[in-house]
């Protein structure tokens, strides 16, 4: 496994605002969606590509396109859907298929309950996107689901990630497939209560608010 921890002043100064807990959800969201869009700049360096011959006002030339099969986009529901417009700003050709999965605030075990895929991915590059890498399971989950489907080369982009959930992911799903990490940010650490810290609070909450 693969982690970038992307280094950019601007990075850094979305995140801080971020992290601020008087941050309000209108100005949270436009911050999120800007942010993902610096880190899937990264996250797309190795996206496979292919040679076209085109020709400009003054001359033929060799350019480059997006291969086939298309790249798909994965957020993870209900957080990763406030990083799907900064992912496919820069990707507006790739599919976009959708995971809900939630974790048991007890057990912390992941329950899969939307799926919104095709069925093969063999040769397609997997971008999947939360907010949150805390326990790691959520990931793992969404990852090897993945995998299942064929898929080999997936892209995890997340905001925050902690120390514990990067080991974890790594021990779980890193000999399986090419599997690459891309944060803004890695903390300190777990709470007792697996979140991360410092952080920035429950993201998904802080996107659109909490849900009763």
């Amino acid at each position: 496994m693969r982690l970038i921890e992307v280094n950019h002043p601007l990075v850094d100064h979305k995140l801080t605002t971020l992290r601020r807990k008087e941050t309000p959800s209108a100005v949270f969201r436009q911050l999120v969606d800007e942010l993902v869009t610096l880190l899937a700049y990264e996250a797309t360096r190795e996206i496979n590509v292919e040679d076209v011959n085109i020709v400009t006002p003054v001359a033929h030339t060799t350019g480059k396109r997006l291969a086939e099969p298309r790249p798909i986009v994965v957020p993870i529901l209900r957080a990763g859907l406030g990083m799907l417009d900064g992912m496919t700003r820069l990707l507006p050709t790739a599919s976009v298929g959708f995971l809900g999965m939630k974790r048991d605030e007890v057990t912390l075990e992941i329950d899969t309950y939307a799926n919104r895929l095709p069925e093969d991915l063999s040769g397609r590059q997997c971008f999947v996107v939360d907010p949150m890498l805390a326990t790691g399971h959520t990931l793992i989950d969404a990852i090897n689901f993945l995998l299942d489907k064929g898929a080999k080369d997936v892209t995890c982009v997340c905001i925050l990630a902690a120390p514990e959930g990067l080991k974890t992911l790594e021990e779980a799903v890193g000999h399986r497939a090419n599997v690459t990490v891309v944060v803004a940010a890695v903390d300190e650490k777990l709470n007792e209560n697996a979140y991360i810290v410092p952080g920035l609070g429950d993201a998904g909450d802080r996107l659109y608010g909490i849900v009763d």
